[in-house]
């Protein structure tokens, strides 16, 4: 069972109160929220966590948004934490929705960056097909395998937020630290799925980035039903990377939010 506790780096462990768990969206990981989690860890303490499949958390075949909530509550188990605010960013986020629908108890207050709970099309083939082009048998460098990217992804943003899941394995060879392999088998289950209809009664906080299209106006419906406690704010000068692009402005909403 040990494997399969997801992986964390947490700050703030002399804070009393209750904790923060965070976590990142696809192809992330913990590492993404670094400075959001040293600075919040001034103030609770702050558990920055990889999702299964990504980072050094444990991979698996199997990637459905149940998956990932019960994996929230054995992370929980594990470190002895009987309640938590739970903030998830884009797949992390949908990953804290549907927790909340089977386990609403266990949460003090949700936050879900950038993501609403419906189904989206698929839209990362083209990233997809990227990272199956780097064969990794092959090259020798990050900089080989940025250009290889490059071909398919034109944002060079995307591009060295990719490269940041490479690492040099025991083999002396660069791998990914995301499992590329179910991320491409089982996209579409947790892409393409909305949350399971449920209803979360806590408070319940959705930031939007004022340049990102996956909470659009019409989504408030869909969010007040099964979120009937929520706010959504829209925080300006930032895309679908809300916390990077615009931190002082994130930072604030999240603080005053939980505070």
């Amino acid at each position: 069972m040990e494997n399969n506790i997801l992986h964390s780096k947490i700050y703030g462990k002399e804070k009393v109160g209750i904790p923060l768990l965070v976590f990142h969206g696809l192809f992330g990981m913990l590492d993404n929220w670094g400075s959001f989690g040293k600075d919040f860890g001034e103030i609770m303490p702050v558990h920055l966590i990889d999702l299964r499949n990504h980072g050094k958390s444990f991979h698996s075949g199997e990637m459905s948004h149940n998956d990932l909530a019960e994996d929230i509550l054995n992370y929980m188990s594990a470190n002895q934490i009987e309640k938590a605010h739970l903030l998830g960013h884009s797949l992390g986020g949908k990953a804290v929705m549907q927790f909340a629908m089977k386990y609403p108890e266990k949460i003090e207050k949700l936050i879900v960056v950038d993501i609403a709970p419906k189904s989206y099309p698929p839209h990362h083939q083209g990233i997809l097909k990227a990272l199956q082009s780097v064969n990794l048998d092959e090259v020798k460098s990050r900089g080989e395998v940025e250009d290889v990217l490059s071909q398919y992804i034109p944002e060079k943003s995307v591009v060295y937020f990719l490269a940041k899941s490479l690492y040099w394995n025991d083999e002396k060879k660069l791998a990914w630290r995301f499992n590329l392999q179910t991320l491409n088998d089982k996209y579409a289950e947790f892409v393409s799925n909305a949350i399971k209809f449920g209803v979360f009664e806590g408070q319940t906080l959705f930031i939007a980035g004022a340049n990102s299209n996956y909470i659009l106006p019409q989504d408030s419906l869909l969010i007040k039903q099964q979120f009937p406690n929520s706010k959504v704010i829209t925080i300006k000068n930032a895309g679908h990377w809300v916390q990077a692009e615009n931190p002082k402005d994130f930072f604030n909403a999240v603080l005053e939010f939980l505070t």
